[in-house]
């Protein structure tokens, strides 16, 4: 029999217990063992629930039980997560996550001491939810050099998104409709302003590319500034705008690394991830592109991420499971000025002088006059460097410019 112990009890902690008490002869089959709670750590009560006389308030009952062999964490956050957790990994304990906050801003150095201690760090459901991603990198594409990981990681602004599309919402409109979803967090900032989405490609990135990736290396923007008229102009272009996040390696060892609203051809694979799926393209020199698919959040994908991480835990509680990465340093992830084509929205009293210069600059195929009365244009530049592009296009007569990347 192994004895196991969950920190939180909210949406992930208490799926995870409901999977493990409900499965519990099925699990027991798989990993040819007994997978027991014997601890929910939470500050409230849960008298209705099966197995209430599991629960504890006081966290030294689980990090002093020798029995204790394996820990999920369900808390979310920083604090006290990172404490708790470090502090049962130097207990040798093994210990599986969910929470990417915390793998992302030390991943790194809980890594080290589960490597220093022979127990597991694992956190498949910190990247994807229910979506099988971490591992597949880690073990199935490990013959490969992983060059780039583009994804929509963020379901709350994928279904924001799609809705403005589909349904010609607002923003707003759009964003309270995944609240009384339950989609969007009442205070849904690390969704929309793209920390949510940063975090996730932070962890995907130090693990393909062996480095550690703190958040903050990331330039990030969210979806807060997308209106319904930059939607309806990018359909416009047969286009639609997604939140990408995007890690690529650079030929001098480098990356480059970003999440922001980009605007895709509806015939690329990821512009058609709506809802609140997520979706991951990992590209490898010798498979090429792979694209992971599904729910990247809810109860119970992501409780059965935890859960299969538990048992892979029990099934290894004598060896560490491959998974680590190295330190990372200043100046490892840097700002690509790649040839890239921009998607520009201008502004000007005088819209046919801007028409015209436009005109001039690019070929016909790649500008579009948009709502001339208001004096907007939105056009598409051709294919070169970035800050060519930049460059040139503060030299149009407009007043205001609005630009957004492209993945074409």
């Amino acid at each position: 029999m192994i004895y196991a112990a969950i920190l939180g009890h909210g949406v992930v902690g208490s799926g995870a217990a409901e999977i493990l008490e409900e499965s519990r002869a099925q699990i027991g089959e798989k990993i040819k063992d007994e997978l027991v709670i014997k601890y929910i750590l939470d500050l409230r009560d849960f008298p209705d629930t099966p197995y209430h006389e599991k629960f504890t308030k006081d966290f030294s009952k689980i990090v002093q039980d020798p029995e204790v062999r394996i820990v999920a964490e369900a808390m979310g956050g920083l604090n006290p997560a990172y404490d708790f957790v470090k502090q049962c990994l130097l207990a040798g304990k093994s210990v599986v996550t969910s929470n990417k906050e915390l793998v992302a801003a030390k991943g790194c150095e809980l890594l080290a001491i589960a490597q220093e201690k022979n127990v597991n760090f694992l956190f498949e459901a910190s990247v994807g939810g229910g979506i099988p991603i971490l591992r597949p990198m880690a073990q199935c594409l490990s013959a490969n050099n992983i060059t780039d990981i583009i994804g929509i990681l963020n379901g709350t602004t994928n279904y924001i998104l799609n809705k403005m599309v589909t349904e010609n919402m607002s923003f707003e409109d759009a964003l309270k409709l995944a609240q009384e979803k339950g989609f969007a967090e009442k205070n849904p900032a690390a969704d929309i302003e793209g920390h949510d989405a940063c975090r996730k490609i932070c962890i995907l990135a130090a693990l393909g590319f062996g480095k550690h990736v703190y958040p903050e290396q990331v330039k990030t923007e969210g979806i807060t500034e997308v209106t319904a008229d930059d939607v309806e102009a990018a359909e416009n272009f047969n286009c639609v705008i997604k939140l990408i996040a995007r890690a690529k390696k650079n030929a001098d060892g480098t990356i480059s690394a970003y999440v922001r609203p980009t605007v895709m051809l509806r015939d690329h694979i990821l512009s058609n991830v709506n809802g609140v799926n997520n979706a991951i393209m990992v590209i490898g020199d010798r498979t090429g592109p792979v694209m992971f698919y599904g729910k990247g959040a809810g109860k119970f994908p992501t409780a059965s991420a935890v859960v299969a991480d538990m048992m892979d835990c029990a099934k290894h509680l004598s060896a560490r499971k491959y998974l680590s990465w190295d330190e990372g340093h200043e100046g490892y992830v840097t700002e690509s000025d790649e040839p890239t084509q921009l998607y520009v929205t201008a502004h000007s009293d005088d819209v046919e002088k801007l028409c015209e210069e436009i005109r001039a600059a690019y070929p016909p195929e790649l500008w579009y006059i948009k709502n001339r009365v208001n004096g907007t244009v939105t056009f598409i530049t051709p294919y070169q460097r970035e800050s060519e592009l930049l460059a040139q296009i503060h030299r149009f007569p407009a007043d205001h410019f609005k630009i957004f990347h492209t993945l074409f």
